[in-house]
C-alpha cells in the first residue's frame, strides 16, 4: 500500500517507533459466525508499538465504513484508527439463520472480535447517532477495553427520526446564513450488499434499553450534541448522569455533526482524546 511520510515518535531514548499512515488496510475478518469488512487507517506498526492507542469508530445508522471517509486521514496521523461495517451493513455478512443475531450486544462481541484479531487490547472510542448508541453497550460490556468514549448525538430514548430532520434542516439553513461552507458527504456511504440486512441491523438500536447500562460507562465520556438535535435533552440527561461526562453542544448542528459540521466535530473529539492520553481527565 502507499504511504505517507514517516513520523517518529519516541517514549524515551531506547523507544523510538516509526509510524507510516498508509492507504486503508481493507480485509474480511470472521467473526461469531459473521464475515465483517473491516477497515484500518494509519501506522501499521502493532498497536503495542504505536505512539497512542487506536481509535475504534461506530457509524450513524444505516450508514457504511465510507461516512468516515473525509475524517479518516486526519484521524490516521494521530490514531490507527480501525472502522468495521457491523454484520448485515455495508460489505459486511450476517451470519446464517434469522433476525436474532441483529442486537447491539451481538455488535459489541463482534467488535471485540474485531480487536482481537488484529492484537488491540484497549482503544478509544468515537460514535456518532446510532453507533453512539451500539457503542454505548460496548463501553458498558467492555469497559476495560476503552480508554475514552466520544458519544455523539447520544441518546436514551427513542428516536424522534422527524424532528432529527427538521433540526437538521433548520441548522443547516443557520450555517448557510453564517457563511459556513456546507462539506460534500463522502460516496457511497449508504451503499449496502443487502439493504434489507442493513434495514434489520440497525432496527437492533430498539430492541435494547440503554437507561439500564449507561451508568457502567466509567471511562471519561464526551457527550457531542448539534443545538438542534433533539436529542439534545437526552445528552443532557447522560452527562448530569455521568461524573466523569462532559457535554459539548454543538451550535448551527442538527443530529450529525460529522457530516454537518465536520470540522468542528473532529477538532473538539481530538482536543478530547489529547486531554486522555495526557492524563488530563483521569
Amino acid at each position: 500500500p502507499q504511504t505517507a511520510p514517516a513520523r517518529v515518535a519516541c517514549g524515551t531514548l531506547l523507544s523510538c517507533v516509526e509510524v507510516r499512515v498508509l492507504e486503508p488496510r481493507k480485509m474480511r475478518i470472521q467473526v461469531n459466525g459473521a464475515e465483517l469488512h473491516v477497515e484500518v487507517d494509519g501506522g501499521a506498526a502493532p498497536p503495542s508499538l504505536l505512539p497512542r492507542p487506536p481509535l475504534l469508530l461506530w457509524q450513524p445508522g444505516r450508514c457504511t465504513v465510507r461516512v468516515w471517509d473525509h475524517l479518516a486521514a486526519r484521524l490516521a496521523e494521530r490514531f490507527q484508527v480501525v472502522r468495521l461495517d457491523v454484520r448485515g451493513v455495508g460489505a459486511s455478512s450476517p451470519a446464517g439463520g434469522g433476525e436474532d443475531q441483529y442486537t447491539l450486544e451481538q455488535y459489541a462481541q463482534d467488535a471485540c472480535g474485531v480487536l482481537d484479531h488484529l492484537g488491540i487490547a484497549e482503544c478509544h472510542v468515537w460514535a456518532q447517532s446510532w453507533g453512539s448508541r451500539a457503542a454505548m453497550v460496548f463501553c458498558a460490556f467492555h469497559p476495560e477495553r476503552v480508554l475514552s468514549a466520544a458519544l455523539y448525538a447520544a441518546n436514551l430514548d427513542r428516536a424522534d427520526v422527524a424532528a432529527q430532520r427538521e433540526g437538521t434542516k433548520q441548522a443547516a439553513l443557520e450555517r448557510r446564513q453564517a457563511g459556513i461552507e456546507t462539506t460534500a458527504p463522502p460516496s457511497g456511504f449508504t451503499d449496502h450488499a443487502n439493504p434489507d440486512a442493513a434495514i434489520a441491523a440497525t432496527a437492533a438500536a430498539g430492541k435494547f434499553a440503554l437507561a439500564e447500562v449507561v451508568d457502567q460507562l466509567t471511562m471519561p465520556v464526551l457527550i457531542g450534541t448539534g443545538s438542534h438535535d433533539p436529542n439534545l435533552a437526552s445528552s443532557r440527561r447522560i452527562a448530569a448522569r455521568l461524573p466523569n461526562a462532559k457535554l459539548t453542544v454543538f451550535p448551527r448542528v442538527g443530529h450529525n455533526a460529522i457530516l454537518e459540521h465536520p470540522e468542528m466535530a473532529l477538532r473538539t473529539f481530538l482536543d478530547f482524546a489529547d486531554a486522555v492520553d495526557a492524563g488530563a481527565l483521569d
